[in-house]
């Protein structure tokens, strides 16, 4: 075991990407507190704080002793845009200020590629909002933007995972997205927690190291070979991505995962990371190929069930 080294205050510790990064900032020595709404089993080298982004005493207890912040937390899913206001924007205001008052200066926030088209949806405008509060403030600030996460847990990309078990894979018509294992981006998250000059004030975009990203109909079928299947791909337009939300929402209601905000932005072409936003390689380079990366996830999903 590495020695406890400083210690990182952590939102989102629960979720996907939290756990993989709770694992990975444990892993490299560091102590981490951890803004939980329900209580968690005891962890070495974990103080579980009890609240969420809205508890303003909860967070000022987080931070307690903490020389850095990793703001993980957000509202991927909302049935409008205050939900994604509540969650994304005010949370992330609540958070930076009480960085400010307790004196935490280094503040990592995951946002998301969404926050460069800021127009397509409520999600990606309560990103790049978000973005603005940190820039304008005094904290010494690193921001990353991932592209698809993919990996154990996730409950996203399980969905296409689900379909290609059933050979048929919908996927937008047009376009290519870049991806990331996530693992690679909690390696990192901590690899970015000391504040190094090459990467304060920064706004990085990474990925998996694919040139040009995935085409959709290539990412599918590699979905589908995880799986042991020949798929067929579903090129879907955004009237359809449309339709899809509506049926989603018939028949899931608050708990659709297609909604009409997703649509708008999952129709859109180019959600591959710019070249001029990569960290710097000898900071970080991924590891995991992702079509290995991709079949690890499918055996992880039989394993536990989820299929």
């Amino acid at each position: 075991m590495p020695s406890q080294g400083p210690t990182i205050a952590l939102t989102g510790a629960t979720g996907f990407v939290g756990q993989c990064l709770l694992e990975q900032a444990l892993a490299a020595g560091y102590a981490v507190r951890a803004l939980a709404r329900r209580e968690q089993a005891p962890r070495p080298g974990v103080t579980w704080v009890a609240g969420d982004l809205a508890d303003r005493a909860a967070l000022a207890e987080l931070l307690r002793g903490a020389e850095a912040v990793v703001h993980v937390a957000g509202v991927t899913n909302a049935p409008d845009a205050a939900g994604f206001e509540a969650g994304n924007v005010t949370g992330t205001l609540n958070l930076i200020e009480a960085a400010v008052a307790g004196g935490v200066h280094r503040f990592v926030f995951v946002s998301s590629l969404s926050a460069r088209e800021p127009q397509l949806s409520a999600y990606g405008a309560s990103k790049a909002k978000a973005e603005k509060l940190l820039k304008a403030s005094t904290l010494g600030w690193t921001i990353v933007r991932p592209p698809a996460i993919y990996g154990p847990r996730d409950k996203e990309m399980m969905e296409l995972f689900r379909a290609a078990k059933w050979g048929l894979v919908p996927v937008p018509a047009q376009g290519n997205a870049s991806m990331i294992h996530v693992e690679d981006l909690a390696r990192l998250l901590v690899a970015l927690v000391p504040p190094a000059d090459a990467v304060l004030g920064r706004t990085f975009e990474p990925d998996d190291a694919t040139p040009g990203g995935w085409p959709h109909v290539e990412m599918a079928r590699a979905i589908g070979r995880a799986m042991g299947r020949r798929v067929k791909v579903l090129g879907l337009s955004r009237k359809a991505l449309d339709r899809v939300a509506g049926l989603d929402r018939f028949f899931r209601g608050t708990k659709a995962k297609m909604t009409a905000d997703r649509a708008a932005y999952f129709s859109h072409p180019d959600w591959v990371v710019s070249p001029d936003k990569a960290v710097p390689a000898h900071l970080w380079q991924p590891r995991v190929d992702t079509r290995e990366g991709l079949r690890a996830t499918a055996d992880w999903y039989r394993t536990a069930g989820w299929l």
